[in-house]
């Protein structure tokens, strides 16, 4: 029985792309920053071949790697979660997604309005703790919803849980979600629910992601076409629109991604888990906290010898990212342009550096050879 565990650490790059200049990345490189934290100690991801890599500057190579490894580049353009996590799963994505850096055009917003029944605030690209900041208490007078974005391609909506219930703002995302097609199809609407009182707002725990559904075929399509389980552990459910996943966990934390994710590992079944631990994005890297990046890093690494144990003869783990979010790079709090890691463990892997690899659909690829499925999109398998 063959199980694949794909885990991505979200937003751990390992070092500018070629084309990063024209993302206003230059110099970014999310693993050298975090390697400078005293915090930081990877001695399983050194086994596996992590500082091997090609192109990476920091830290001690081992000698012999237990792994395969790569350098993965982006073949699409963007630098966004979705994005990333669909190009692993099959996807090139030829323009990036819109983003709205002056804010979203009237004529959305009037719709949005006319069928939620309220008003708009904000608009504007801004920080997640510093809306519910500026704008939570206007919100909480007016019951007008504050919608911002960034510079990715989401729609955000804040509200109180006091205000508007977490399960009536999914519905308003909902219809956001129906409104933001086509030419103004952005990645991800997203709920932003918050608590507490004027000066002490934060947010909740109850985050919920609307994504886009794939344009084409993913390896999980094809997955599931050849009836093998598609595991979802994390935010990958919404990532792909919840197509083509079999069964799945959301999870508040990266330590209970890893939990959830050695939950499934007791489980029988041939397929695919596929787990994404956003913290390292959503906590540290936006919020350029480098020592916080480096402790969760390295508290993952800590946890890789118990998923090693857990493995099966016949099982596979890899280890990716999706785009990177330098934590020391201080010219935005955005995602960088960056290559990330690929890792390949397991009972009947060959050790290997398999240098460069040109998309993130390698991936993919390798995942679907592993089952003998040839791939309905352009990717090459490192198996």
């Amino acid at each position: 029985m063959k199980r694949v565990f794909l885990i991505v650490l979200d937003s751990f790059g390992i070092g500018e792309m070629e084309d990063a200049a024209q993302y206003g990345d230059a110099g970014t490189n999310t693993l050298l920053a975090v390697s400078k934290s005293p915090y930081f100690a990877v001695p399983n991801m050194k086994k596996f071949g992590l500082f091997n890599m090609d192109g990476v500057n920091c830290g001690e190579k081992e000698n012999s790697p237990i792994a395969k490894y790569a350098r993965m580049k982006e073949a699409s353009k963007g630098k966004d979660t979705t994005i990333g996590h669909w190009e692993i799963a099959g996807i090139f994505s030829g323009k990036p997604l819109p983003t709205y850096p002056n804010g979203f055009p009237k004529e959305v917003l009037d719709e949005f309005s006319r069928r939620t029944g309220h008003g708009v605030l904000c608009n504007k690209p801004y920080s997640g703790t510093d809306v519910i900041r500026d704008y939570g208490e206007d919100h909480m007078k007016s019951g007008d919803l504050i919608v911002y974005t960034s510079a990715d391609s989401v729609f955000q909506i804040a509200a109180h849980e006091d205000v508007v219930p977490v399960e009536t703002l999914y519905e308003y995302c909902r219809i956001a979600r129906e409104i933001l097609q086509g030419e103004h199809g952005v990645g991800r609407v997203i709920a932003r629910p918050f608590v507490g009182t004027a000066g002490n707002f934060t947010r909740s725990a109850k985050r919920h992601d609307f994504s886009l559904e794939p344009p084409a075929t993913t390896m999980l399509d094809q997955l599931q076409g050849k009836g093998l389980a598609t595991l979802s552990v994390g935010k990958i459910k919404d990532i792909f629109a919840g197509k083509s996943i079999s069964d799945f966990v959301y999870t508040s934390s990266n330590e209970e991604g890893i939990e959830r994710t050695l939950e499934f590992m007791e489980r029988d079944f041939e397929g695919l888990c596929f787990t994404n631990l956003v913290d390292y994005d959503m906590l540290y890297g936006h919020r350029r906290d480098v020592d916080g990046y480096a402790k969760a890093l390295t508290y993952f690494d800590t946890k890789l010898p118990e998923i090693m144990a857990k493995l099966r003869e016949d099982d596979i783990l890899m280890l990716t990212a999706d785009h990177g979010c330098d934590p020391s790079y201080t010219k935005t709090t955005d995602h960088t342009r960056e290559h990330t890691p690929f890792i390949m463990y397991g009972g009947h892997v060959k050790p290997e550096n398999l240098h460069t690899r040109d998309t993130f659909a390698d991936i993919g690829a390798t995942v679907l050879d592993y089952f003998g499925i040839k791939p309905e999109f352009h990717g090459t398998s490192m198996l």
